[in-house]
């Protein structure tokens, strides 16, 4: 049986054709854009809709700003690290300059005191920095960056910004030694301020000093402040050295007399060294020598 020209029975016939139907839901989309854009009736549609795919968008862009919030985090992190190591280099290298510049300043105005210092006395000096403490544990000695080669000599007095610190005694060509005040074995010829009453101060050792051989009834009273006469020839008259902290007239003979230096002894690092208004008279013959 030959089915050449068989037109299927009219009951499989659907709708119309596919150009056809085509053409339709092409014209309704048309109609619908037209309408839309004239119209707006689609915008509460449009908007439902965003609400209902809200979440499914959120969800799909989930994983995509995990990984780009995760790989910001890091970067931030490793940039924040790296800021912290700069500054912190900063920090300790703006804190070893502020040091260096308070350094500066202290030396700074050290050295305008000792200005101040040589101006009143009114005298050839010499200034010098302490090199560091005489290598002798039962002497209070210090040593000096200057010697013969500029001009210090034995027995000059050292002085601070506020009194005398001691008295060169041995020199090298570049460097001298200087006996501080508080030396048992130095002693400084004095005079009262308030009323001129002399002495002689003597380093106790231990950082103290002491007035002796005074008569327990002089007129010497806690607080007189002390400076050098000037009688040794050596010292020049006028320096400060020590304020009188104690009085005992205890003994009939003599006063106990307790001193503080005023000049700080202990931890001076610039100095004036001063130079002599005369030198002193050579010392008288020995008859038996005659």
């Amino acid at each position: 049986m030959s089915l050449v020209g068989h037109q299927p029975p009219p009951i499989f016939k659907r709708g119309l054709a596919p150009i056809a139907r085509l053409s339709v839901f092409v014209a309704v989309c048309l109609v619908l854009l037209v309408a839309d854009l004239r119209f707006r009736y689609l915008e509460v549609m449009r908007n439902a809709l965003s609400v209902v795919t809200y979440p499914l968008q959120m969800a799909a862009a989930t994983p995509a700003d995990f990984v780009r919030n995760a790989s910001r985090y890091f970067a931030t992190l490793v940039e924040v690290q790296l800021e912290n190591a700069d500054l912190r280099r900063q920090r300790l290298t703006s804190g070893e300059r502020l040091l260096r510049f308070e350094l500066l300043e202290q030396e700074n105005a050290q050295l305008r005191e000792l200005l101040g210092m040589s101006r009143r006395v009114g005298v050839e000096s010499i200034a010098a920095d302490i090199l560091y403490n005489a290598p002798d544990p039962f002497a209070r000695k210090v040593i000096l960056d200057r010697g013969a080669q500029q001009g210090v000599e034995a027995g000059l007095a050292v002085v601070d910004a506020k009194g005398v610190v001691g008295q060169v005694t041995r020199v090298h060509p570049v460097q001298s030694e200087v006996t501080l005040l508080t030396d048992r074995n130095q002693s400084i010829p004095v005079s009262v301020v308030r009323n001129g009453v002399r002495g002689v101060l003597f380093g106790t050792g231990r950082g103290r000093l002491e007035m002796r051989f005074v008569l327990a009834d002089a007129d010497i009273r806690e607080g007189d402040q002390l400076v050098t006469s000037g009688l040794d020839g050596i010292f020049v008259p006028g320096l400060p050295v020590a304020q009188v902290t104690g009085v005992d007239r205890v003994s009939d003979a003599f006063a106990r007399i307790d001193c503080e230096p005023l000049a700080a002894i202990e931890t001076s690092v610039q100095v004036l060294v001063i130079g002599r208004t005369a030198y002193p008279p050579p010392p008288a013959p020995d008859p038996k020598e005659r």
